[in-house]
């Protein structure tokens, strides 16, 4: 995989693990946020209907008035977060309840029939302050409020409120949140993304090219001079690669050498062991020929000539001794031929297995008459 994928792949996954933390992050404020205004709108509204209803109650504690009853139906029970309101007086009996039923009756004959789903009025009661409390598995609060006069409580509204406007604000919110997310991440990610290739996988390329382009013949590193790591490591490489030409001159150099040493062995040790009527040759494993005891096409120091340059290709019977030759190395094999048009005898030893050693001797005699 290219590093330019790997790349956007880590950063869409540390993107998308950043956006869910944060996700889960804003949803619990967004919720609290959202659930605290809910409930303390809830009680500021009560608040504000509070000295009608206080009077109310203290002009007459079993009969509702006039104004007390239009705050309930008209007002309170119109509020689409508010699902039912149950108001008593201070004895305990229901002052007003959407069904008619109930009122008039004590809230612990309503127990009976609807049981409360939060200790919330009681706890108000006892300490004389408003309370909420979540409906457990329901989307609900349940908000009891005390209606106090001098210090003592003279009402109570219990309310329950559905966290259905609360929620509907969550998950704009959310939604908000991950288009804004999003937004954010691919602002992010381009001037991220234009940075890292044009300051890394651009000059890798380049890096990439000038390696595939370097000759062998001189191993230069044709990079352009940068102050970066990716500069470093072009000069390690240069380096590395004038090393090898260092050390691909110096072989070459003991080649040449070390042939230039085996042809004068060869020319010393053959000159002196073969009478001047006899011809001999010795070649590499290519068949070009070392050295020769006589003339060789463009001269004795002539380079590079090969066997079938000196012997005729149609001299089948040399050729198949050269083959058997090959088969049978470090053994002699012996012959007849025709060279330089004379007949010959010919023995033939081909010796050295390793890649770049093989020699083969091949030496003329004049047949005996």
């Amino acid at each position: 995989m290219r590093l330019t994928s790997r790349w956007l792949l880590w950063f869409i996954g540390i993107g998308i693990y950043v956006m869910a933390l944060g996700g889960v992050f804003y949803y619990n404020l967004f919720k609290w946020t959202f659930d605290e205004k809910l409930k303390i709108d809830i009680i500021d509204t009560i608040k504000i209907y509070a000295p009608t209803l206080r009077d109310g109650l203290i002009k007459n504690s079993r009969a509702i008035t006039f104004e007390e009853y239009n705050i309930m139906s008209e007002t309170l029970s119109k509020d689409e977060r508010i699902t039912s309101i149950v108001y008593m007086n201070r004895f305990g009996v229901i002052r007003w309840h959407r069904e008619a039923r109930f009122i008039g009756i004590s809230y612990d004959e309503y127990s009976k029939d609807i049981p409360p789903l939060t200790s919330a009025l009681s706890d108000a009661l006892k300490s004389y302050k408003p309370k909420v409390q979540p409906v457990p598995k329901q989307p609900f609060y349940e908000i009891a409020i005390p209606l106090t006069v001098g210090g003592e409580v003279v009402g109570a509204l219990d309310l329950m409120v559905s966290r259905a406007s609360s929620d509907i604000l969550i998950s704009s919110a959310m939604k908000k949140y991950v288009i804004g997310a999003l937004g954010v991440l691919f602002l992010l990610g381009l001037p991220f993304y234009f940075f890292f290739h044009h300051y890394v996988i651009s000059p890798l390329e380049m890096l990439s090219e000038s390696i595939g382009s370097a000759s062998f013949k001189t191993l230069e590193l044709r990079f352009p001079k940068r102050s970066d790591e990716i500069g470093i490591l072009a000069d390690y490489i240069n380096g590395f690669m004038a090393k090898a030409k260092g050390e691909m001159d110096g072989i070459e150099k003991r080649i040449v050498l070390f042939r230039q040493g085996e042809e004068q062995w060869w020319r010393a040790i053959l000159r002196t062991i073969v009478p001047m009527n006899h011809y001999v040759m010795v070649v590499d494993e290519n068949n070009n020929i070392l050295y020769a005891n006589f003339d060789l096409p463009g001269g004795i120091e002539a380079k590079n000539i090969h066997l079938l340059d000196v012997v005729d290709s149609q001299q089948q019977s040399l050729l198949r001794l050269v083959g058997r030759a090959f088969e049978m190395p470090s053994e002699i094999v012996e012959g007849e031929t025709i060279f330089k048009g004379i007949a010959m005898n010919a023995k033939i030893i081909h010796a050295g297995e390793e890649k770049g050693s093989g020699r083969t001797l091949i030496y003329f005699s004049p047949k005996s008459l």
